[in-house]
């Protein structure tokens, strides 16, 4: 079969994983390519055949626009063919692997999702073949982790028979301007031939442009410290709201002042989860660790950022107190579960951590979110959340902790009372009606 590097318009695309990162990047791709979408769920492959998305990254009008239900024609025309049948793949000469890269509990990185997608793609690698990751990782995982796996399952020579290439994913889930095509794409590849072919692949659809790194290694560690970067300005400003709190300062207001200098950087206090910032660091820690580096600031905005939560609850039963509210056996309703506003992703949510904090008091804790799936957050973290349309009455409890600025909650009549203390984590409600906020 003659290499896909030489001829970008024969390319036949399969995307392996179809989660937040994979769905978007597939429905783009089909619009000029034939793609096979594979994920090992087939809930989620019975979905996306019905056109619908529930992760809402992907407007359903959209998807059923370039979907084939046909696998014959999905190899021959523009289109997206969803499969939970590896044999899908069969007829693809680019495999974009788009897995979660997550940690385990000692926070430590767990490789599985993308050794177990290389072991898959390796059985339908063929000559002239090219492998693309896109799922953050430390450097080197590309290289030395996975494209064993890939010449081990092929029977093929890396370089000689088959390429790879790093692509890093820069989804923004929730976010309708920052789209896929709209997003500066940095790509890279295993040979010169390789991160040129890879780069003009993604600059066929990518609107924003790319910028190709002059390695993989450049790539992926480019990925890993975008969101180390953010992790670390995000706890300094978590800091800050724990000094002021202390100081009777609000911190809204000083970073608001402080913002006024053009070069101030706009970070704001909070919970940090979801599968990326939250997880990313402890990437780049290993990989330090490793190479004999202990990594100081990294690892200490990590353990800053993972203490808010408690930071929050033990707040608000303070405020409760000083209101001479029952503590023991009291009710709290937490507003919001998922990891940021208007997205259903509640993966690292660490809204959880304020939840588990407060039921070590004995508090009774409802936790309401129009925008997760209960049967996952029952699933995931076995928490049966108020359900319905109908707003949860606010007399029914002490406090109200507003940990997800979802658009829904903004229209809330809520305020503070002598029997009623609002927290608010996010920082958007109005400060004369909330108690505290971050």
């Amino acid at each position: 079969m003659t290499s896909p590097i030489f001829l970008l318009n024969q390319s036949r695309i399969a995307v392996i994983g179809l989660g937040y990162v994979g769905l978007p990047l597939a429905v783009e791709f089909a619009k000029r390519y034939s793609t096979v979408g594979f994920d090992i769920s087939k809930k989620r492959i019975d979905e996306l055949g019905l056109g619908i998305d529930h992760t809402l990254e992907v407007e359903n009008d959209l998807l059923q626009s370039v979907l084939i239900k046909d696998k014959s024609a999905a190899s021959n025309t523009p289109g997206f063919f969803p499969s939970d049948d590896a044999e899908a793949l069969s007829d693809c000469n680019v495999f974009i692997i788009t897995v979660p890269t997550p940690t385990d509990k000692h926070n430590r990185p767990v490789l599985s999702p993308m050794l177990a997608a290389s072991k898959t793609v390796a059985k339908f690698l063929k000559q002239g073949d090219v492998v693309i990751y896109e799922s953050t990782v430390y450097p080197g995982v590309t290289e030395d982790e996975c494209v064993p796996v890939l010449e081990n399952g092929s029977g093929l020579k890396f370089n000689q028979d088959f390429y790879v290439g790093y692509s890093p994913e820069r989804i923004n889930p929730g976010d309708k301007e920052h789209t896929i095509s709209k997003i500066l794409k940095v790509t890279s590849g295993s040979t010169a031939a390789a991160a040129e072919f890879v780069d003009q692949l993604y600059q066929s659809i990518i609107t924003a442009g790319t910028y190709k790194a002059s390695s993989i290694k450049v790539a992926e560690a480019a990925k890993v410290i975008e969101n180390s970067q953010r992790d670390i300005n995000i706890a300094f400003v978590n800091e800050l709201s724990k000094i002021f709190n202390l100081l009777n300062i609000d911190t809204q207001e000083v970073l608001q002042a402080a913002g006024t200098k053009w070069n101030f950087l706009p970070f704001k206090p909070g919970l940090v989860g979801g599968h990326c910032i939250g997880v990313d660091p402890f990437y780049l820690a290993q990989k330090a660790q490793e190479v004999g580096y202990h990594p100081e600031i990294i690892l200490a905005g990590r353990r800053l950022n993972d203490s808010m939560g408690k930071y929050v609850a033990t707040e608000v039963i303070k405020h409760m107190m000083r209101k001479d509210l029952k503590v023991i056996d009291s009710k709290v309703l937490i507003l919001g579960f998922t990891f940021k506003e208007d997205c259903p992703d509640v993966r690292n949510t660490r809204v959880i951590d304020i939840y588990e904090e407060l039921r070590n008091f004995d508090i009774a804790v409802d936790v309401y979110d129009p925008c997760a799936d209960a049967e996952e957050v029952q699933r995931e973290y076995n928490i049966k959340m108020l359900e319905g349309d109908e707003r949860p009455d606010p007399d029914k409890y002490s406090a109200i902790i507003l940990a997800v600025a979802h658009q829904s909650f903004k229209t809330w009549d809520i305020k503070k009372s002598d029997r009623l203390v609002v927290y608010d984590v996010k920082g958007v409600l109005d400060k004369d009606k909330v108690d505290a906020r971050l």
